[in-house]
């Protein structure tokens, strides 16, 4: 199915809605723009133009001999003994006062006994390096953050080893007037290092658990933080080097949020243990997010099982908006209907009325869905409370390695820019988006397992040369979506707030609208090319990818080219997707790509492709786990495989297949060799039925039962696939 672009504004989707509720396809321009007056504006992130595959952890940050040495002693520290509201000094630069202590000095500072409610305070000289050891601590001020550095250049705190340590606040700040800080348990003004063996407990009642308002660094250390909003937060960088990190977050688990320096507002990860629960995004980064290394067990927004449901019927149901097959005079047939897929596999249209469908009137129910939605567009999400993703930039994305299971409510990766998977293993449970990208998502290596996603792996452009890669989809497996749209994290988030908002709103305004016209294959179809690019694009040159969806398997708003690899997808049952959907060209010039799915949206590789294809329809459902055989005529195998679902089509293309030489295409039977999702190598095969013989007369050959025939029309929405010459 093709997807409504997140990054348009609201107010053209709401165009849409109101478009739909009367069903006019006459609303939409070839062009692919709706006829209304609303504005599409597109929003860009300020960052700077980066490509994640040269990103490297020296290239964003550096962790000096200050940030690495937990070294102390006695004899060259001040010691702090606390006890209750009193505190007694051995040395100098420091002093207590009314239950807190305040340090005015360069120097190492070691903390032990209980602060019952004061705080340790830093105000030292831009120039100085203030170490606090925390040697078995527990802190709590009930009315501010109990570690507080107001000034110094750079502030470090150590766990003392085999210690454990405790910061807690209170559920309200007192703070001095028109002042918004200290807003975390540990906050500082300035840089700010964690670093030792030994533990930290921070329990942040009121809003965030440690922030910098410079860079925060995590050398070392076990570190538990629950907080009411963020976790742990570092305005122009977050830098982990390596730790053992829990967080349990109101709102985001770990966040860079500097947007108005492209050189800020990063996170940067060498390796680590992190188990994240947050309402909101997980490990968000405003501009640019690097992850080296490490294991990561990320939860958002209650998980991939609490997502925002879709419609999935009527106005976003699945062969609805993702659209009908194309019939003379721009009527479509009914997407999802038996009578629709019989036509298509037998290569007839069924008769198109005179006149389109009668519809009903938007009533006022419409009108209130409208202004509902309206008022959605316009709720800020600044602290992004609309988002519940995984890993999130404004910026690019370079996953180099990692181990990875992320179970989000919203996308597990999305990338405002460049997202590049270079290496590691991510299993993935998401609710949106499993891996999506605004500008191109490449995957080089790795291993992807996508076990549950609204759409699997999306991008303006998709780029696939290694990695082995399976996608699990409740619509699209695979979607190049051509958008060229970027935008802040901010905005992103409120778009995607009104868009939910308007699909829930019109999806309930325009039910009983919808209810009768969906009989007769009128509902459930976009203004013919709304939202829709024509400039993306697929390119896989090597890797392994599988498709489950239940959409379009793969779907490109532009062309694709496939030159390596193995693709195998089980597109969807209903009509109105298809296995294989793209606006302009498929050209395939290597690689074995076998594809199976309903027949209503056929489509196959361009006949201009440097490697031959074959692409069969069945006159009748072929039931889940029939075997589809391709033999050439000294009997040798060329592909044996059992689809997972119902299928009514198949595409095979592999290098095997030579024109000019004879094939026979067998159904059913049984096969004694090793089988991987379905594609079966080695053994011996059996029992089946011959379906046709032919002889391959084109780089792509169209087949039914009776043999050579016709190419057949396939197309879904916004251009969709085109019958090829």
């Amino acid at each position: 199915m093709k997807k409504i672009q997140k990054h348009k504004i609201a107010i053209a989707l709401l165009s849409m809605a109101v478009v739909l509720g009367a069903c006019s396809n006459a609303a939409a321009t070839e062009s692919g723009e709706t006829a209304t007056t609303a504005e599409t504006v597109s929003y860009d992130s300020g960052a700077a133009a980066v490509d994640p595959a040269s990103l490297s952890m020296a290239d964003l940050v550096t962790f000096d001999d200050d940030d690495t040495a937990a070294e102390w002693s006695a004899d060259g520290s001040v010691s702090i003994e606390l006890s209750g509201t009193s505190a007694a000094i051995s040395g100098s630069g420091a002093a207590a006062a009314d239950g807190s202590v305040t340090i005015t000095e360069a120097g190492t500072y070691v903390l032990s006994g209980t602060l019952n409610d004061g705080q340790i305070v830093v105000d030292a000289g831009e120039e100085d390096i203030v170490r606090l050891v925390l040697n078995g601590v527990s802190l709590t001020d009930q009315d501010n953050a109990p570690i507080y550095v107001k000034g110094a250049d750079k502030t470090v705190i150590t766990l003392a080893d085999g210690t454990e340590n405790t910061v807690t606040d209170g559920t309200e700040y007192t703070l001095e007037d028109g002042e918004d800080e200290p807003n975390a348990a540990i906050f500082s003004k300035d840089d700010l290092t964690i670093n030792g063996t030994g533990s930290l407990t921070v329990k942040a009642n009121y809003n965030d658990g440690i922030a910098s308002n410079d860079d925060l660094k995590i050398v070392s250390g076990k570190i538990q933080v629950q907080s009411a909003d963020d976790g742990m937060v570092g305005r122009d960088l977050l830098a982990v080097q390596d730790g053992e990190i829990t967080i349990d977050a109101g709102g985001d688990g770990m966040k860079a949020t500097n947007d108005e320096e492209a050189d800020k507002g990063v996170i940067a990860i060498a390796a680590g243990t992190f188990d994240v629960v947050a309402e909101n995004d997980a490990i968000q980064a405003e501009t640019t997010l690097l992850v080296d290394g490490g294991d990561y067990n990320l939860v958002t927004g209650g998980g991939s099982a609490n997502a925002e449901p879709h419609a999935e019927s009527g106005f976003m149901g699945k062969g609805g908006m993702g659209g009908g097959r194309p019939m003379p005079g721009g009527q479509t047939d009914a997407s999802g209907t038996e009578a629709g897929a019989a036509d298509a596999a037998s290569g007839t249209a069924p008769a198109v009325p005179a006149e389109p469908p009668a519809t009903p009137a938007a009533d006022d129910d419409t009108a209130d869905a409208s202004a509902a939605a309206d008022a959605a567009a316009t709720t800020s999400t600044a602290d992004g409370s609309a988002s519940a993703k995984g890993l999130k930039a404004g910026g690019a994305i370079a996953v180099n390695d990692g181990t990875f299971t992320i179970d989000s409510a919203d996308d597990a990766v999305n990338g405002n820019a460049n997202v590049t998977i270079s290496g590691g293993k991510l299993t993935i449970a998401s609710g949106e988006d499993a891996v999506h990208a605004d500008a191109t998502l490449t995957i080089a290596a790795g291993t992807i397992d996508i076990t549950a996603s609204y759409e699997g792996l999306e991008g303006a452009e998709i780029a696939m040369a290694g990695g082995d890669v399976h996608v699990t989809a409740s619509d699209d497996g695979v979607n190049a979506s051509g958008s060229d749209t970027t935008m802040t994290n901010e905005a992103q988030d409120t778009a995607e707030a009104a868009e939910d908002a308007a699909v829930d709103a019109t999806a309930d305004a325009t039910e009983d609208a919808t209810e009768d016209t969906a009989a007769d294959g009128a509902a459930g179809q976009r203004p013919g090319g709304f939202g829709g690019a024509s400039n993306g694009k697929l390119t896989i040159s090597g890797g392994y990818l599988y498709v489950d969806a239940d959409g379009d398997g793969l779907d490109v708003n532009g062309s694709a080219s496939m030159s390596g690899g193995t693709v195998i997808v089980n597109g969807p049952t209903n009509s109105g997707n298809g296995s294989l959907d793209y606006d302009g060209t498929f050209e395939v010039s290597g690689g074995v790509l076998i594809s199976a799915g309903s027949s209503g949206m056929a489509q196959a590789p361009s006949t201009d492709s440097g490697q031959s294809s074959i692409a069969m329809t069945y006159p009748e459902t072929q039931a889940t786990g029939t075997i589809v055989r391709l033999e050439d005529a000294s009997g040798n195998a060329i592909a044996t495989f059992a689809p997972s679902k119902d299928y009514s089509m198949i595409v095979i293309s592999s290098p095997e297949l030579k024109q000019g030489e004879s094939y026979t295409l067998y159904s059913g039977g049984t096969s004694t060799g090793t089988a991987k999702d379905g594609l079966y190598t080695d053994g011996e095969y059996s029992g089946g039925t011959k379906v046709v013989g032919f002889e391959l007369s084109s780089a792509t050959t169209w087949l039914n039962e009776s043999g050579v025939t016709e190419a057949q029309t396939g197309r879904g929405f916004g251009g969709g696939g085109r019958r090829q010459p």
